[in-house]
């Protein structure tokens, strides 16, 4: 029987390198998360396989409620690129966002990593906030400027995206 102890304790999600076979739960979960980009479940599929060592996925009771996907820029080996970060309604308020963030940057696939970097439309609110405070609490610099435009890279199709740059110092990283 539970304990009245257990029952106010809230539940700590399990953050994990994600398997193929969480390719489809992903691609559910992203789709979910409006403003995201819902890419496709292929997308999501070669996310799992080919670069799990850089992508989190977040757990809990068996479902999934985050993701965050990304990659070691192969031309900047000291930058990892975060793709997309996933919250689930359910989870959302957790700060989870942020612990995956911290869980990915101390990964060894990240331990020449001195700097992250994302891509923000100027009305995503979420995102921001997400950043913003991931980088205040690291001791980061956040940096950003106009990068893939909307006239130039999107045929009008898409908003600007803004490349937001964290800068870290070695030993606040390991400490994120």
């Amino acid at each position: 029987m539970p304990q009245p102890s257990d029952l106010t304790r809230p539940a700590t999600p399990t953050l994990r390198k994600p398997v193929a076979e969480d390719g489809a739960a992903i691609w559910d979960l992203v789709r979910a998360c409006k403003p995201l980009d819902e890419n496709s479940i292929y997308c999501n599929l070669l996310q799992c396989d080919h670069f799990a060592d850089t992508c989190v996925l977040a757990e809990l009771d068996g479902a999934v409620i985050g993701w965050v996907s990304g990659y070691v820029k192969p031309s900047e080996p000291d930058t990892l690129f975060v793709w997309q970060v996933a919250v689930g309604e359910a989870a959302r308020g957790m700060g989870l966002g942020g612990k995956m963030l911290s869980h990915l940057l101390n990964r060894e696939a990240c331990a020449d990593v001195d700097r992250l970097q994302t891509t923000i439309t100027s009305d995503n609110d979420a995102s921001w906030g997400l950043f913003r405070k991931f980088a205040r609490t690291t001791g980061g610099e956040l940096s950003h400027t106009p990068h893939y435009k909307q006239a130039e890279h999107f045929d009008g199709r898409a908003k600007t995206e803004n490349m937001v740059t964290i800068a870290f110092a070695e030993a606040v990283k390991r400490a994120a």
